[in-house]
């Protein structure tokens, strides 16, 4: 026998406001009918949902006929299902999610997962702006947080960043922009960082080490909303080291690329976002 689903607030009896006049005990009911429906119960004749839930048969067929007609549910012969447009409950929640709520859980399992510090930037004229975080060590002297700002040509999201941006307003952001070395390891000549911004777009990633500051190695990938446009920059960053390219390019490279393809994933629920 199956047992019935929990009542509609999740307690054992009725909370103050189920007892009150502004809860809709009829619209409650009919949100544990639209659950009953899962993995294990695909299909169900009014019976089996009555069993389920715990209601009377008379409540559960006035929910079942109501969600049909409204497109939720489908029926074939007793037996009912749902219907495709259900999922527009759901995904009216995801495409209402900026990108920083999009990202950051996937985000959060990145940085697990390689031990590493992980960023999601956007681009802001000449810099970036930091939009979501998840720190696991703390490897730059600049405290970088929520809203943080870099110039965009020397940092590795950056450069990803102005990558997603049409050849002749590359050329014309780079040229405003105040290109100055940040160590003594920065490419900042127009003509170089033109040829190295081709290379980011032509191979879809980017990494730069000692280039922002001596001791940082970052790589990054960008995120595409549902229009193939660049809407952010994700990176780990890592301690700059023997090695470290090796380590972006076999580890790091392919865990951001999972990850990318994850946010890119609830991104193509909405043609365009912004941050």
């Amino acid at each position: 026998m199956q047992e019935p689903l929990a009542e509609p607030g999740g307690g054992p009896g009725p909370t103050p406001f189920e007892q009150g006049p502004d809860y809709m005990q009829s619209l409650a009911r009919g949100l544990e009918v639209l659950r009953a429906f899962d993995l294990e119960h695909p299909t169900m004749t009014l019976s089996q949902v009555a069993e389920r839930v715990g209601l009377s048969r008379a409540v559960v067929r006035r929910c079942l006929l109501t969600l049909q007609h409204l497109g939720y549910l489908g029926s074939q012969g007793r037996q009912f299902t749902l219907r495709p447009k259900v999922l527009d409950l759901g995904f009216r929640y995801i495409s209402s999610l900026s990108l920083p709520d999009r990202a950051l859980p996937f985000m959060e399992q990145l940085a697990q997962k390689v031990h590493e510090s992980t960023s999601l930037s956007v681009l802001d004229d000449l810099e970036i702006v930091y939009v979501a975080r998840v720190p696991v060590l703390r490897i730059m002297t600049v405290n970088l947080g929520v809203g943080a700002r870099l110039p965009a040509y020397a940092a590795s999201m950056g450069r990803v960043l102005l990558a997603g941006l049409p050849e002749p307003e590359l050329d014309a952001r780079l040229r405003r922009a105040q290109l100055r070395p940040l160590t003594p390891y920065t490419l900042c000549s127009h003509d170089g960082l033109m040829a190295e911004i081709a290379n980011v777009r032509r191979h879809g990633h980017c990494i730069v080490v000692d280039e922002l500051e001596v001791g940082l190695c970052s790589v990054a990938v960008p995120v595409r909303d549902r229009s193939g446009r660049v809407a952010g920059a994700l990176n780990l960053g890592v301690r700059s080291r023997e090695g470290c390219r090796e380590w972006a390019m076999t580890v790091g490279l392919p865990a951001l690329r999972a990850t990318q393809a994850q946010i890119e994933h609830t991104l193509a629920l909405q043609p365009t976002l912004m941050p």
